[in-house]
């Protein structure tokens, strides 16, 4: 009972040697700039593009200054209009409807389930109250729900579908990659995500007209012919002309340290569901513990992990939580009705109108969140579970 953790939550593995080299190649020439290069040179960022396409399997990439910028992109290269209602789910990071908000649109919450998925009796509900055209989803803390049904249900009801994977690169749904269910898809490569930038993002469709759009709007000026996974010049004769430049290029520094990074990602992935593994069955042995149920079909990534402690209260609930980084382990809940680091429930949200969702609150007000960087060895992932549920026999 008094094992103590002392490493940090927020403490990412070194990067490999190879992106420091190739870091190190960028600021011995000098050319952070994306379009700046010399004569027959791909640059770092769209050499980063076209591998990323690659990797995901898609036509086009975009690289940007951060996740959430990529979904701002994203929504203004489909036209999201001020004013215009944009669903999304209730449960979710502040950037997600930060972005919509971004644009003068109205962010519409649709309920979650038990599972941390889009409810999609809810999801229809809204889009007959709303009468929206575009679904911003985010696959929230690496939760894939039934891609399949979704695409079916946004066909039927004819509803553009932008998919918000920050927390899914590398994680698929019935073998096929995350983002490529939705017209345009979105990653983030901050710090806490899948790929290591600092800040990052990356935007990916098959859509060549959504794309030269995207290029022109994240501050190409006439510059596109130097991407390589880009669409035909002739893709952006109207774009150049009526897309407005809100400059959010990647640079060369960036692209230089992800690009080694992406080759790895298997494994890392690898190794995320090791860890996640070893915790779960560690807290599976709880009764006072729920686990989240994950669908068959859904690979998922384990970079964190969410559980219930149902049936405590706020109160047993922040005790928990205090008594837990007392013995070094940091858990987050977002249940929480005040914002605490990069936690936040939507009711918090001022800047949007405010939405009744009963049901997602009634979810998050027992639900823990916890980081698991690739720092920990498995060993430690032992020893965090453990303490964590050695505190649920201390609650009320």
């Amino acid at each position: 009972m008094n094992s103590y953790f002392d490493k940090s939550f927020t403490q990412q593995e070194p990067l490999p040697g190879a992106a420091l080299e190739s870091a190190m190649n960028v600021l011995r020439h000098g050319r952070l700039h994306r379009y700046n290069v010399t004569e027959n040179e791909d640059s770092e960022t769209s050499l980063l593009e076209k591998e990323f396409a690659d990797y995901i399997g898609v036509k086009y990439c975009l690289s940007v200054a951060s996740g959430g910028y990529a979904l701002a992109c994203a929504l203004r290269a489909v036209g999201v209009e001020p004013n215009e209602p944009v669903l999304t789910n209730a449960f979710t990071l502040a950037p997600v409807p930060g972005a919509i908000a971004s644009l003068g649109a109205k962010p519409v919450l649709v309920e979650i389930t038990r599972d941390l998925l889009i409810d999609f009796d809810d999801l229809n509900k809204k889009i007959d109250e709303s009468k929206s055209r575009i679904l911003l989803i985010s696959h929230m803390r690496g939760h894939i729900c039934d891609m399949d049904e979704l695409s079916s249900l946004c066909d039927k009801r004819k509803i553009i579908l932008i998919e918000d994977c920050a927390h899914t690169m590398g994680g698929t749904w019935d073998s096929t990659n995350s983002g490529l269910h939705g017209l345009v898809s979105c990653y983030s490569t901050q710090t806490y995500k899948h790929l290591n930038s600092g800040e990052g993002g990356l935007l990916v469709s098959n859509d060549p007209d959504l794309m030269s759009r995207a290029i022109i709007l994240s501050g190409s000026y006439m510059l596109y012919d130097r991407h390589i996974a880009r669409p035909e010049t002739r893709d952006f004769g109207e774009s150049k002309y009526y897309s407005p430049n809100c400059s959010g290029r990647m640079d060369n520094l960036r692209a230089a340290i992800l690009r080694p990074q992406l080759k790895e990602l298997s494994i890392k992935c690898e190794e995320w569901n090791k860890r996640y593994g070893v915790i779960e069955s560690i807290l599976g042995k709880s009764n006072r513990i729920g686990l989240i149920q994950r669908p068959s079909k859904e690979g998922y990534v384990g970079s964190s992990i969410q559980f219930y402690l149902d049936g405590i209260s706020s109160q047993g609930i922040t005790k928990f939580v205090v008594k837990c980084r007392k013995r070094g382990v940091e858990l987050k809940w977002f249940g929480d009705k005040e914002p605490n680091g990069y936690t936040s429930r939507f009711d918090s949200w001022k800047y949007i109108a405010p939405q009744d969702c009963p049901k997602t609150k009634s979810t998050l007000s027992t639900l823990l969140d916890m980081r698991i960087p690739l720092s920990f060895t498995l060993a430690d992932c032992e020893l965090i579970a453990s303490i964590i549920v050695e505190e649920t026999g201390e609650l009320d």
